[in-house]
């Protein structure tokens, strides 16, 4: 494999002790694009870059796009399709390369072209998959999203064949972002990934979302490796960490114990990577310097965490989440055909996902001591498996409240850690 991808970076900076940190960015306008690439690579940490898409881009619609990028207007990401590759080749020009690699975050159910657009700019990473970027996000069939995915994944494959080493980041440990227990994420992700790897990408990170109970997080994530392991034997991978996916604290103080807590599951649990949020998250979109200071933050406390990973076959979170990516891969030797029937027949089930495709019958509840549980199991093949606990029938009032566990958590708590004084101005 190349030393130059990716992955090797992330690998590189893990076997020096470094936890590489991330942020989720996106400007439209080309200046801003770098300048903030800029300053994330300036950073006080081990960092990578971002390239977060608009909306427009993300569904396809290049018109709209295109016509915001002729008339100026500001967009909520960068539109790769629609600028001109000479355009991006400026905004990267001396900033990406071995020792800044740059991955295109985009959230796309049918990518091809901006597989397409990042490959032409000479960018090797991307993120997504066929199940994660498919259900939570809109109502493109599973069917058609699995083969965009399919296609794509052999579009940028045949990176490869130049000496490239593309590198694909599984979202699916952030299905639904929150309440969403801990083994169908990690299944779906180690799914995913095998997806990746079947349709020829040699170079794969694997996601997990902090939920809200940091020691079933460190089982997840060591369930999550030790599938990785068995799964993916001639794979380059590595476990990326999410800071948490839903209702962020309020306070300042909240914000960076949750982050903290964030930095310290990804090192704790062996993981190489952590995406970032900030303490704007529950009010705005963050400034480049707000992002600054997160990954920052993240750097110093991953700096002070030894890591210290659990035995990964012996949770309850892998016990299920193995018995989900064993049903699955039963059903068909294809896994794209067995990833439809699975959510056809609800062998996998996202709570409180309305997409059509998804069966809907199954959910979760948070219990008393803060670990994320099964109410109901609908269809999976969990009985028996998981300590299903059936609760009283959920109310709109009791899942926003849920929704809001974590910031009333944080918020509330005494603040234990070193977070900045002064968190940077916007």
């Amino acid at each position: 494999m190349t030393g130059d991808g990716f992955g090797a970076f992330v690998r590189r900076a893990h076997a020096a002790g470094h936890l590489v940190v991330q942020p989720r960015m996106g400007m439209s306008s080309p200046d801003r694009m770098r300048a903030g690439l800029l300053a994330t690579r300036n950073a006080a940490a081990t960092t990578v870059g971002t390239i977060t898409l608009d909306s427009y881009t993300r569904v396809g619609d290049l018109e709209s796009a295109g016509l915001a990028v002729l008339e100026g207007v500001a967009l909520n990401g960068y539109p790769i399709a629609s600028h001109e590759t000479t355009t991006t080749l400026r905004v990267l020009d001396g900033i990406h390369g071995p020792d800044f690699p740059v991955q295109v975050r985009h959230g796309s159910a049918a990518p091809q072209h901006i597989f397409r657009a990042l490959t032409a700019v000479g960018l090797d990473a991307s993120e997504g998959g066929p199940v994660s970027y498919c259900l939570p996000y809109g109502r493109v069939p599973l069917r058609e999203s699995v083969a965009h995915w399919a296609a794509s994944c052999q579009l940028f494959a045949a990176q490869r064949e130049s000496g490239a080493e593309p590198h694909l980041e599984t979202f699916g440990g952030c299905v639904l972002g929150q309440l969403c227990p801990p083994s169908l994420l990690v299944a779906v992700s180690v799914l995913e990934a095998m997806f990746f790897r079947r349709h020829g990408i040699r170079s794969i990170s694997v996601s997990y979302a902090q939920q809200t109970d940091a020691r079933q997080d460190a089982e997840a994530v060591a369930a999550l490796r030790s599938l990785c392991a068995r799964f993916l034997p001639d794979t380059e991978w590595h476990v990326v960490v999410y800071a948490y996916m839903g209702l962020f604290p309020e306070t300042a103080e909240g914000t960076y114990r949750l982050l903290g807590k964030a930095a310290e599951l990804a090192v704790a649990s062996g993981s190489e990577r952590l995406i970032v949020k900030t303490v704007a998250e529950s009010r705005r979109i963050p400034s480049v310097a707000e992002n600054v200071a997160a990954l920052e933050y993240a750097a110093a406390v991953a700096a002070r965490t030894p890591r210290a990973p659990l035995d990964g076959p012996g949770t309850q979170t892998y016990a299920e989440a193995s018995a989900l990516v064993n049903a699955v891969l039963e059903l068909d030797d294809d896994l794209g055909a067995a990833l439809l029937a699975a959510f056809a027949r609800g062998c996998l089930d996202v709570p409180y996902c309305l997409h059509p495709d998804n069966a809907g019958f199954t959910r979760s509840y948070i219990a008393a001591d803060g670990r994320l549980c099964w109410a109901d199991i609908g269809k999976m093949p969990l009985r028996g498996i998981a300590d299903v606990r059936p609760t009283e029938a959920i109310t709109s009032s009791g899942l926003l409240d849920s929704l809001s566990y974590v910031r009333r958590s944080f918020d509330r708590h005494p603040f234990e850690d070193t977070a900045p004084r002064q968190p940077a101005r916007p």
